[in-house]
């Protein structure tokens, strides 16, 4: 009988298969989860809703049969619905809306056998690149507490950093599943555009920019969670690219000789912080020894342009969201309802014209011509998520109302990297290759062509047995 102090040791797919070997009940699977919960919420502040009640009874009510089955799970609590449990976004607006049924992806979640034990803290309507919002209080890093997990998967991240659960699910729109794998240390992979579905209440995700899967402590992990829930549901506007076969057989096998593109200055010439620059290096020669050729080179991209186009979009959807919670209530929206910088990039979405609107989707589109004609010479990118590592808590402030200034200093500058894959529609993803001589992780971040996320699987495996990283942990 496995004792479950060693629960910390297992990643989902090892927890599943000690369930199925009845060596330990799903019961006592999700009593451990609880208890790190309990034990470490209180300072990292990751899970906002605990879920403890459904959990049990999910359990109780027999689970399905699926890769997962009996392995914890928490949601994040951003537009994803589950039936009967409030879905804030982050936002005091929205702090009394409960659906009333489970998103597609939270259906496919269940059919997997995850036990969902809660729901994980975001930044109001997942717009920072950290996750302090003025309703649920500041997630912090678990492996330095003064410092940013990330966003707007902070929760999430500092969930699986802290091994409260060994994945959770997370949402990327400009690099939200990747920033914070990368400031927490783990394993990120944003899909292909379509390649998991955003129904039934919606199409696509901030019009085809965001998309849904995990951070993970494990690459097969994650592999296997896109496995679970990959594919169009009916209605869907469009398809990912069919997948020759299941991402799990990707893991572990042969990636063959890639070219390799790396880049240690912004797409705008500018250069990263020396830790940064240090990891995309350090990457850069492990590829190189692994057998692939590695060679400097980067897209002609303007990352101003990228998010200038972002700004505008993100804008139009932040005034929908906040509009259509304030009807919910009888009223117009106010600036009191939300925060200060999230009321002034909704005031200025209000303002989008239609021509404005159309243009900034033009753009997006022109990135994934772009990042084609690029991945023609060259089969991945090689970057940091970030210009910095992990900046402390308190630096990106959502409470200024100075937009213009947030969006240069937090999203142009802090982000030059992901955002071109959420406008492309390409896969990426974040590897926990390097840490800071302060202990702090900055991941190694990947791009591959459209429909391309088995190169990545495939690399991604070959990095991690030869450079392990499941056995470093947070100090406790």
């Amino acid at each position: 009988m496995t004792t479950f102090k060693e629960y910390e040791e297992y990643d989902g797919l090892g927890l599943a298969r000690l369930a199925r070997d009845s060596e330990v009940s799903p019961e006592e699977v999700l009593e451990a989860a609880i208890e790190r919960i309990e034990r470490d919420n209180g300072i990292i502040n990751a899970v906002v809703r605990k879920m403890y009640d459904e959990a049990s009874r999910a359990i109780r009510e027999g689970l399905p049969d699926g890769p997962f089955r009996g392995v914890p799970f928490l949601l994040k609590d951003l537009y994803t619905f589950c039936a009967g449990v409030p879905l804030t976004s982050g936002s005091r607006l929205f702090a009394g809306f409960v659906p009333d049924h489970d998103s597609t992806l939270v259906e496919r979640y269940r059919a997997a056998g995850l036990v969902i034990a809660g729901k994980t803290n975001t930044p109001e309507f997942g717009i920072a690149a950290t996750t302090e919002p003025a309703l649920h209080g500041p997630t912090r890093n678990p492996w330095n507490v003064g410092h940013s997990p990330g966003g707007s998967s902070g929760g999430a991240a500092a969930a699986v950093a802290a091994r409260m659960v060994p994945m959770a699910h997370a949402t990327d729109g400009g690099g939200s599943i990747r920033i914070p794998a990368a400031n927490c240390g783990l394993f990120g992979l944003k899909p292909t555009r379509a390649r998991t579905p955003a129904g039934p209440d919606l199409g696509e995700y901030l019009e085809g920019l965001s998309i849904g899967h995990c951070v993970s402590r494990t690459v097969r992990d994650s592999a296997a969670l896109l496995d679970a829930t990959c594919g169009p549901a009916s209605g869907d506007p469009y398809w990912a690219p069919p997948v020759a076969r299941p991402f799990l057989e990707e893991v572990g096998a042969d990636p063959g000789r890639l070219r390799i593109a790396f880049t240690t200055k912004t797409f705008d010439g500018a250069p990263l912080h020396p830790e940064c620059a240090r990891a995309i290096e350090s990457t850069a020669e492990l590829c190189a020894d692994l057998g692939h050729e590695v060679e400097e080179a980067a897209p002609a991209i303007d990352n101003r342009m990228v998010w200038g186009a972002w700004r505008v979009l993100g804008g139009v959807a932040l005034w929908n969201t906040i509009s259509r919670g304030a009807r919910a209530l009888g009223r117009e929206p106010r600036p009191e309802d939300v925060e200060a910088v999230t009321w002034a990039w909704a005031r200025e979405g209000r303002k989008c014209s239609g021509a404005e609107f159309l243009r900034a989707t033009q753009t997006m589109h022109g990135m994934g011509r772009t990042l084609a004609g690029f991945f023609e010479g060259y089969d991945l990118l090689l970057s940091t998520a970030l210009a910095d590592p992990p900046p402390p808590l308190g630096v990106i402030d959502m409470g200024n109302p100075d937009l213009d200034d947030y969006c240069e200093r937090h999203l142009v500058a802090a982000a030059p990297f992901t955002p071109i894959f959420n406008a492309s529609g390409n896969p990426a993803m974040s590897v926990p290759l390097h840490w800071t001589e302060d202990g702090l992780p900055v991941g190694a971040h990947f791009g591959a062509r459209f429909g391309d996320e088995a190169t990545l699987f495939r690399i991604a495996a070959q990095l991690e047995g030869a450079r392990p990283w499941k056995n470093r942990r947070v100090r406790k």
